[in-house]
């Protein structure tokens, strides 16, 4: 099968890929490289696959924090939300000023702003109750790792929320009309929806598949020398996970993932592959809490 992680990013040119294959016992991991074009990027994988299954991580939220959902008239589940949006729905469109906020247009906001109070006043725009509702469960700190950023506040290095527009549109709606393409954990458990000729999608969080596979940088991961100071245990990782890297991949690790900017990102689509592969390898152990939460989802391998 194929095990295959995009950081993912509204920036097209910050779209990382690191794809793995499933070979004997163990898996063969090339080098990330980018993305490339959205509209094709899980007919290039399935293909790869040569008709088995698909797990496709992205790191972004696939989900709406439940507060905020459940003042939505008509879909009962997020996916059946999505099915609902067209590619031009005001919802994608990021208000420039509160006064455009709304439940159709729930994000905010679109340029710099200064001053004390937004986050306050998109809640009470939203009809929250205070900031903390625009999280999701999983969003939320753990004793391992800090909080994600929130789905609809989209200002700052740790915003997510236009990297999830971009997603949803670009490649989840599409992705859903096709038959063999499953939502994770909506759709079920991860097991039972990895099967040959099915695309899984599933959301996935760098930060959180670093703790799960026992890795912890010393320093920022912006900075090519922590990473370069890793490589020696994402070899002992690689090893207890049966993953064989290309060469490329080898000295992608062994230089810090390269000098440019974009190592970062590259190194982010190998964090989330590693972990990705680990759930894999232990029978599929997705994290998943039960019942699932049909609005909120979940992070792919995340127990916390």
């Amino acid at each position: 099968m194929i095990a295959a992680h995009s950081d993912w990013s509204v920036d097209q040119r910050k779209r990382w890929v690191t794809i793995g294959r499933s070979h004997g016992e163990g898996w063969i991991v090339d080098a990330p490289h980018h993305t490339g074009a959205v509209a094709s990027i899980l007919q290039r994988l399935a293909a790869k696959s040569a008709g088995q299954a698909v797990l496709f991580g992205i790191d972004c939220p696939i989900g709406l924090p439940r507060a905020y959902a459940e003042q939505l008239v008509g879909p009962e589940t997020f996916p059946d939300f999505l099915k609902t949006l067209p590619f031009d729905a005001l919802f994608f469109r990021v208000a420039k000023t509160l006064d455009e906020v709304s439940i159709h247009r729930p994000f905010f906001p679109s340029g710099t702003i200064s001053g004390k109070g937004y986050k306050d006043a998109l809640a009470k725009a939203l009809n929250l109750p205070n900031t903390a509702a625009m999280s999701r469960r999983v969003d939320l700190k753990t004793a391992d790792r800090p909080a994600a950023g929130q789905l609809f506040w989209t200002l700052g290095a740790n915003q997510c929320g236009k990297a999830a527009l971009a997603a949803w549109r670009d490649l989840l709606i599409p992705a859903l009309k096709e038959q063999h393409v499953k939502l994770w954990p909506f759709d079920g458990n991860l097991s039972d929806l990895l099967v040959p000729g099915q695309t899984v999608i599933a959301e996935t969080y760098p930060a959180e598949a670093m703790r799960q596979v026992g890795l912890k940088l010393t320093g920022s991961k912006q900075s090519q020398e922590s990473r370069r100071g890793l490589a020696s245990d994402i070899f002992g990782v690689m090893s207890k996970l049966r993953v064989n890297p290309s060469s490329e991949l080898r000295r992608e690790i062994e230089s810090g993932f390269g000098t440019e900017k974009s190592g970062e990102d590259s190194f982010d689509s190998f964090m989330g592959a590693l972990g990705m592969i680990k759930v894999i390898n232990e029978d599929c152990n997705d994290g998943a809490p039960s019942p699932v939460d049909e609005w909120e989802g979940w992070v792919l391998g995340q127990t916390a």
